[in-house]
This record gives structure tokens, C-alpha cells and sequence, in this order.
């Protein structure tokens, strides 16, 4: 049944024009296959509408208004993007800047060699705290920045991904406050949280206006930062209460599922109790035990079943939009290649400077070469035009026109009744 028909049984009365449905969403994005799990579309709804279900997908949980927030602000439905690249990183609504664009360019340390697709940024470093922060990943700077923000009352709060404590090696979205909460949360979860679903800070012991850092994957920044540049009622959402956006570089993410549970468990043979360390380097997924041995290492091409299909449309691997990007490629194994991209992530970085080991990124080309083939890729799967300068919101009857016919075009499905 058709979101039409949907409509047609919700009443009588001609629609206003424009309007797009949760259920339009749906089978745009989320029975297409082609959901990221980024939870934009929970956080901008102001009606509190819509829920994360027990499929770790967005899901209707009360009758929906027909607003299009969640449709406008989905990565993979009505949000260009790419277009949020050239959104100021301040709060523009809260009148810190006129909300020019960014003239920085790509100061490599503020005198290194400029890399091609890496985007606006003040200082780019290869990176390690010392001394060394335990269960840290590559170098342990995001740990170290959030570690000291909260120690200086800069920050009320971090938005991380912890284990779960019923599926080992699941990451779920979860608040620290304290910094010994933040090293709780050290090391990397391959599978999405949904943590823009996870704004409501209501519950939690916080100040009336919290500041929050919030530690994301490309498309999770892109949507935070949208919604920053268009100000509107989020529902319980705290959109503006983020400070902060840190990006961890990114080509992909995987299904918990099909990941952890069918590849590494019941193909491999490894029992997810043992699993120490989960990492992707140099295009190998390694899984260590405890005691830091290798269980096994892999391609990364060998789990590309895994992987969520929605982010092979995406161009975003360096993560332009956040106020800091940082990852492993590029740099020596134990550290971090560092991107500072706003003033809100200088002003965070200098925090830890006197604490880091710093450098030039080691290998540059290593950035670039993974960024071409990334975009590769979004091109051959996106099928609507990629243009960084086009509007931020993409009609979603032009976007109907681009995808219908092909292997992403919106999937019928039946009706929900409240």
C-alpha cells in the first residue's frame, strides 16, 4: 500500500501540498535498504513521533503530523549531505558569527603540504596522548579532548558509544559525564547507535542549558550541524545543547548482526567473551583477545555483506562537517591523524596540546587515496547529482525522479494504523 493510499484512508480532505509522511521516509529510505542509522530523523522530529524499534531501525510509535522534518533532515533522504559542508560550525542561530562560509584552508600542523578533498581545516597533526589512556584506540585522543574538557568544566556531558551489556561488542549510544565514564568508553564499535535518537538529556542530572560533545560517524555530525543552521521545535530532542562534534573518519558501518553475530562469531568461530579488540587498519578487520593476540585479520572487502548499503552513497569519509574529524589513516599505527576544523574545535584541542605527541601527518597521500575512493563509490551509487553547492534540502519529488526504476527506488509496504 502506497503512502497515498495511506493518506487516503487517514481521511477525507484534500492534503496541503508538500507534505511528506513518516511512511514516505519509509519506503524511501528505511525498507529501501538504505537507512544509516544515523537517528536524524528521531531527533528532528518535534512530536516525538517517532522511536528506534527492536531492529535497531527508526519506527512510527505515534500518528505522524506529515511535518517532512524527518524526511528533510535524513543523509539519505532529503538532506544533500554533501551540503553541509560549507555550514558555518558555529551556532549561527545563537548569533556567534554572521555565518560566513569558513576561509581556512589546509595547514598540515600550519606548515604542511595541502591534501586534496580534506576540506576547511585550521591544523592537521598525527597524534598520541601520553601517557596512554587504557582500551584507547589510535593514539587515544578523542578520549584525551573529552577527558579534559569535563575536568575544566567545559562540557557537561559526552555522547559516546559503549558496549551493551547484553550483546558483546555491540556499541550503544550512551551519555558520560564523568571522565572516568569516558575511559569506560574507550575503543571503537563497528555498528551504529542511532545517537542523534539519543539527544533527550531530560533524564539525566544536567545544568538547565547542558553542553554537550557529541563523538559520531560522518553522517551523524552532518545531520547535528543541519539541524544547528536550521533552528525549529526538535520535540524533546536538545539539539542545541551540542558544543561540540568530533567525527571519526569513515567509509562504512555494519549491521551488529551481521557483522559481530553471522561473520566474526558463527563463520569464524570466535567467542565474542574473549574478543578484546575490535579495529579496521589498513583496510584489515583484526580481532584480538584479552591478552592482545590475534584471533584472526582479514580484508575489509571480505565483509562488505556486512556493511549498511546506505553508506555507499556516501561521499563524507573525512567528516567536513565536524568541529574535529580524526581516524587512524594516515598515521603510524598507535596514532591518530587529527583534522581541526572550527574554532569551537580549536578552542577544544588546546586543552590537550601539552599532552600530545605531535607531528605532521605522517602520510598525507594515504588520506587522499582513501577519500577518491570513497567518493568512487558514493558516485556510482548515488543516483541524484553530487553538488557540495546545491540547496541543503532535496525535494522529495525530484527525489522520486532520481531514484524511481533503480536498485535504491522506494519499496511499497503496508499500511501502520493508530
Amino acid at each position: 500500500m502506497s503512502g497515498f493510499d495511506i493518506r487516503e484512508l487517514m481521511n477525507d480532505i484534500d492534503e496541503a501540498p508538500g507534505k511528506v509522511w513518516f511512511w514516505d521516509l519509509e519506503s524511501a529510505v528505511i525498507d529501501a535498504d538504505r537507512c544509516v542509522q544515523c537517528g536524524a530523523c528521531v531527533a528532528a522530529c518535534p512530536t516525538d513521533s517517532i522511536g528506534i524499534g527492536e531492529d535497531d531501525l527508526p519506527k512510527l510509535v505515534k500518528m505522524c503530523t506529515g511535518c517532512s522534518l524527518c524526511w528533510d533532515f535524513c543523509p539519505r533522504g532529503g538532506m544533500r549531505h554533501e551540503a553541509t559542508w560549507k555550514l558555518d560550525s558555529a551556532r549561527q542561530h545563537e548569533g556567534n558569527n554572521s555565518g560566513a562560509e569558513s576561509s581556512f584552508k589546509i595547514t598540515g600542523n600550519g606548515n604542511g603540504s595541502p591534501v586534496e578533498g580534506i576540506g576547511d581545516v585550521h591544523e592537521s597533526y598525527t597524534a598520541r596522548v601520553r601517557p596512554e589512556i587504557e582500551g584507547a584506540q589510535d593514539g587515544g585522543v578523542v578520549s584525551a579532548v573529552l577527558i579534559s574538557l569535563l575536568e575544566a568544566d567545559e562540557i557537561d556531558g559526552a555522547l559516546l558509544a559503549r558496549e551493551s551489556e547484553e550483546e558483546p561488542w555491540k556499541g550503544e549510544a550512551f551519555l558520560a559525564r564523568t571522565p572516568e565514564e569516558v575511559r569506560e568508553c574507550a575503543g571503537s564499535f563497528y555498528n551504529q547507535t542511532l545517537a542523534l535518537g539519543h539527544l533527550d538529556f531530560s533524564g539525566y542530572d544536567l545544568p538547565p542549558n547542558p553542553r554537550i560533545a557529541v563523538v559520531g560517524t560522518p553522517c551523524e555530525i552532518e545531520g547535528i550541524k543541519a539541524m544547528q543552521a536550521r533552528p525549529w521545535k526538535w520535540g524533546s530532542s536538545q539539539v542545541e545543547a551540542v558544543t561540540l562534534t568530533i567525527a571519526l573518519l569513515c567509509t562504512k558501518s555494519f549491521n551488529y548482526e551481521k557483522l559481530m553475530l553471522q561473520e566474526v562469531r558463527d563463520k569464524r568461530g570466535v567467542d565474542l567473551e574473549e574478543v578484546g579488540r575490535v579495529d579496521v587498519i589498513r583496510g584489515k578487520l583484526i580481532v584480538q583477545d584479552r591478552e592482545g593476540e590475534t584471533i584472526f585479520e582479514e580484508p575489509i572487502k571480505d565483509f562488505h555483506g556486512a556493511a549498511l548499503k546506505g553508506c555507499d552513497e556516501c561521499a563524507d569519509f573525512m567528516g567536513h562537517a565536524a568541529d574535529i574529524s580524526v581516524g587512524s589513516v594516515g598515521s603510524a599505527d598507535g596514532y591518530s591523524s587529527v583534522l581541526v576544523r572550527s574554532e569551537e574545535g580549536l578552542a577544544a584541542f588546546e586543552h590537550i596540546k601539552d599532552k600530545l605527541e605531535l607531528r605532521d601527518i605522517d602520510k598525507p597521500q594515504a588520506l587522499d587515496k582513501l577519500d577518491n575512493l570513497d567518493k568512487r563509490i558514493a558516485f556510482k551509487s548515488l543516483k541524484r547529482a553530487f553538488d557540495p553547492e546545491a540547496p541543503l534540502f532535496i525535494d522529495y519529488e525530484e527525489y522520486l525522479n532520481d531514484y524511481e526504476g533503480t536498485d535504491r527506488a522506494p519499496v511499497e509496504h503496508e499500511a501502520v494504523r493508530y
